[in-house]
């Protein structure tokens, strides 16, 4: 091979490996603000996925293109190509390096799920604590660190998953509320239960999603670090009023925290407003009807606090 030619491969390796860099960058503004700890590593492994795929895709089409272009036959050239027979070198190569990436990328997951612990239902079975490692996190030199300190979780949050509504309880300020409020930069403990279907506990800028089982309370540890209001999800299909089911999460300072639980302590518990209680009352008025069989929505919870 001309040293010409290896100039140029190296060169375009060099550009290829820049690209593919700067796209696993852009990775990060795809997705929300990093609200807690453990959202650094998810977006870590996406950006490396990112990287590693756009790397991938041009090289392949960049090859194609180039193969198109420069090393195609002839306009009346029927003739069959040279009879070259197999590279063994080439086939081991070609089938190794494939090998050895998928190995990396199952391994790197692997070690980002098990730093935080993320299990699904069979494993939430068996296993009834589950805890994100090291997931109290410190601001050091514009990073997040994930370290141990401030490792003990404040109080214990009861979260109850219903047809179609999240209930939020404090039990030692006999709190209930509808809204999720957390202390920034403490790490928090959530129990998770299930009064009826499966449901999933999902929050996009927290990059964290459990299952919850019926039957079974699920420990669930994490760590917010940026104050603001989020949106919690039900990431499962639970029925008719699936969609209603969504929840405010605040993250504030923990004198905010502690203040909202001193106030909502003081106030007596109503009825809280549930959108899928209230259209389902429109449809039994029969202010609509759409043809189809209906679960009937559980009734408003009485809480302390409603969003």
């Amino acid at each position: 091979m001309k040293i010409q030619n290896i100039l140029i491969l190296i060169g375009c390796a060099i550009a290829l490996t820049a690209a593919s860099l700067w796209m696993g960058e852009q990775a990060y503004s795809w997705f929300p603000p990093q609200a807690a700890a453990e959202s650094k590593l998810i977006d870590e492994l996406f950006s490396f996925l990112v990287t590693l795929g756009t790397f991938i895709f041009l090289g392949v089409t960049g090859t194609v293109i180039y193969s198109i272009i420069f090393h195609r036959a002839g306009k009346y050239d029927t003739s069959d190509g040279p009879p070259i027979e197999g590279n063994v070198t080439l086939e081991v190569v070609w089938t190794t390096i494939p090998i050895l990436l998928v190995l990396w990328i199952a391994t790197y997951s692997y070690n980002i799920y098990a730093e935080m612990a993320i299990q699904g239902p069979m494993e939430a079975m068996h296993i009834h604590k589950m805890a994100s490692a090291h997931a109290a996190t410190m601001e050091e030199k514009g990073t997040f660190s994930i370290t141990a300190s401030n490792s003990i979780p404040v109080e214990k949050i009861e979260v109850l998953a219903k047809q179609w509504a999240w209930v939020f309880r404090y039990p030692n300020q006999n709190v209930t509320s509808t809204e999720l409020h957390l202390p920034a930069n403490r790490r928090v403990s959530l129990a998770l239960r299930s009064a009826d279907v499966l449901h999933g506990f999902y929050i996009p800028a927290f990059r964290l999603k459990q299952d919850i089982v019926p039957k079974q309370t699920i420990d669930f540890e994490f760590t917010p670090i940026r104050p603001g209001k989020y949106r919690l999800r039900d990431s499962q299909f639970s029925g008719t009023y699936f969609a209603a089911m969504q929840a405010d999460v605040v993250v504030e300072s923990t004198a905010d925290y502690d203040q909202w639980l001193k106030l909502a302590a003081t106030q007596k518990p109503v009825p809280a407003n549930n959108q899928a209680a209230n259209e389902y009352a429109q449809k039994i008025k029969g202010a609509f009807t759409t043809g189809y069989p209906t679960v009937i929505p559980a009734p408003p919870p009485l809480v302390n606090f409603s969003s």
